[in-house]
């Protein structure tokens, strides 16, 4: 398989002369044969095509990556379904990278929302902990108390509670796992009721 996709533009792909379209529609039943070279070449062909496709629906560049890597690997293994007597290549992976990049979209969504649900659930105690702060001592006390629990969980604390960030946003911001970024929440959220318990003492 070849490396991954990096940044390729997402405007709109030119329009082919009917024999690119023969060529690749004959790259594609080749790849049905399971022809490596052919498939090398239609890769490399319509990698920007199928980046450009993913990339236009689900706004963002790594799963936009992710996706379009898939595609390739439909491709080698479905190639066979292709019939350029009913359309050609460039369209067929096109519809297959449309389709692939809604479902991943989807997916996503429906991850964020059930990361919110879990945000609110985490932090509801962290939400009445910041209410309170905020009704006892000035907001800039209670960002020097995030400030004093030390990184990385005052970003994380931070982002989530005083920028309205969820985890899954906190976790692509900051370029960690998404398991690592409820980690620094939850253990964040520890460190600050302590140092509030001091400082109310």
């Amino acid at each position: 398989m070849p490396a991954p996709l990096l940044e390729v533009s997402s405007t709109p792909v030119p329009a082919l002369s009917p024999d690119e379209h023969a060529r690749l529609n004959h790259l594609l039943v080749q790849t049905a044969a399971a022809n490596k070279h052919a498939f090398s070449a239609l890769y490399d062909a319509l990698s920007p095509t199928v980046y450009s496709v993913c990339l236009s629906v689900l706004r963002n560049h790594a799963l936009a990556e992710e996706v379009a890597q898939d595609i390739f690997v439909e491709v080698w293994t479905s190639a066979a379904k292709f019939d350029p007597q009913r359309g050609n290549a460039r369209s067929w992976v096109g519809r297959l990278a449309h389709g692939r990049a809604v479902d991943k979209l989807r997916s996503h969504v429906a991850a964020v929302q059930r990361d919110d649900r879990d945000a609110r659930l985490v932090g509801g105690s962290a939400a009445s902990l910041e209410d309170q702060a905020l009704s006892n001592v000035e907001a800039q006390r209670l960002r020097s108390a995030i400030g004093a629990i030390g990184e990385p969980h005052a970003t994380a604390v931070a982002l989530t509670f005083l920028d309205g960030l969820t985890h899954a946003e906190l976790a692509e911001s900051t370029g960690v796992p998404l398991g690592t970024a409820k980690t620094r929440v939850r253990d964040g959220i520890k460190k600050l009721k302590a140092v509030l318990g001091k400082e109310g003492q």
